[in-house]
């Protein structure tokens, strides 16, 4: 957490599930301040009534905004941007919506940065990115690659463009737990599309883990990856009815559109730029050279003989989930009411 010790950060979209964890991890370091920057008056004021830390700046702005941006990042020595369209259906209806936040918002924020000679930014991707399937992973696909080729052009700044890759947060809005524990707790209907459907298992101490690994450890232009086990849908729906002593009918209604069967972090064509160490995998630019990466003492050949993908991976039984799930927060809170 000394990489945060007197440092001034600005989060994009630090009203977000993950843009909270971030900030309360953050405080419990030596940090200077903290900028939360997003679109959203009334969780800046919810968020700053539950913090209520005197290091915490609360900016009203979007990262489509470049002057804006430009003033929000003045002094910051480290961003980290978790702005986007996040949900699939939303970007699939409202594709030119998403192009303007997930990908020009996203040069913007590259051009400032570097205007502004920041230390370190970094760009929190997503599995969609990974031969993506719809507009947003589309979109995240560029807003990852502008990042990384960032790198070729900041001449003599010493700005450090780097990115993290996983796929959904177990939990977090929008995601399959919640909705799966209204309708158990409720008493409707479960439904879910695809029994055989796997998913990534990553809770947000993981991501939030993985971007404080990806900053004190990254190099320029790499992407940090993640080494997960997977469940299926069906196990996860078992587990939650299992915990919540649940026998409501379960019903099949498919994948939706733009969807995708199995999450993949990593496919076939990156094999040949993927290293590992313990924890993660990760992707160095194609233009890194090989003497540079000899040099990368930390980091091997990832002995991957496959894309990255979640039907490919350990998966978790019912009894590992359950164990998983009862750690959970929202889990937690629901089981005690």
């Amino acid at each position: 957490m000394d990489i945060f010790d007197k440092k001034k950060i600005l989060i994009t979209g630090g009203t977000g599930s993950l843009g909270q964890a971030l900030t309360k991890k953050i405080l419990q370091s030596d940090v200077d301040s903290v900028r939360i920057f997003s679109r959203d008056e009334f969780k800046q004021t919810q968020m700053k009534s539950e913090f209520n830390d005197n290091r915490l700046r609360f900016l009203i702005g979007d990262i489509r905004d470049k002057f804006r941006l430009q003033r929000a990042i003045e002094n910051v020595d480290i961003v980290i941007h978790a702005a986007a369209l996040k949900h699939i259906t939303t970007a699939e209806y409202n594709p030119f919506e998403a192009v303007k936040t997930n990908i020009i918002g996203s040069q913007n924020l590259i051009d400032v940065c570097l205007d502004e000679n920041v230390d370190t930014v970094l760009a929190v991707g997503t599995d969609k990115a990974v031969s993506p399937f719809n507009t947003y992973g589309a979109t995240k696909l560029l807003m990852e690659r502008l990042f990384i080729s960032a790198n070729n052009y900041r001449g003599s700044h010493k700005t450090k463009f780097l990115a993290v890759r996983y796929g959904n947060v177990l939990g977090s809005r929008g995601s399959i737990l919640p909705v799966l524990i209204d309708q158990i707790k409720n008493g409707k209907k479960i439904t879910i599309t695809d029994p055989e459907m796997t998913r990534f298992n990553i809770t947000m101490e993981d991501a939030l883990n993985l971007i404080l690994r990806a900053l004190k450890n990254g190099r320029t232009g790499c992407v940090f990856i993640p080494k997960l086990k997977s469940y299926k849908v069906s196990t996860l729906k078992d587990s939650l009815m299992e915990l919540f002593n649940s026998n409501s009918e379960t019903e099949i209604i498919g994948v939706r559109s733009g969807e995708k069967y199995h999450e993949s972090l990593i496919n076939e064509h990156e094999l040949r730029i993927a290293f590992e160490n313990k924890e993660d995998y990760i992707l160095f630019d194609e233009t890194v050279s090989q003497l540079e990466l000899d040099e990368e003492q930390n980091f091997t050949k990832a002995s991957l003989k496959h894309d990255y993908s979640s039907d490919k991976v350990e998966l978790l039984t019912i009894d590992e989930l359950k164990q998983e799930l009862l750690q959970h927060k929202l889990v937690k809170s629901n089981l005690n009411q």
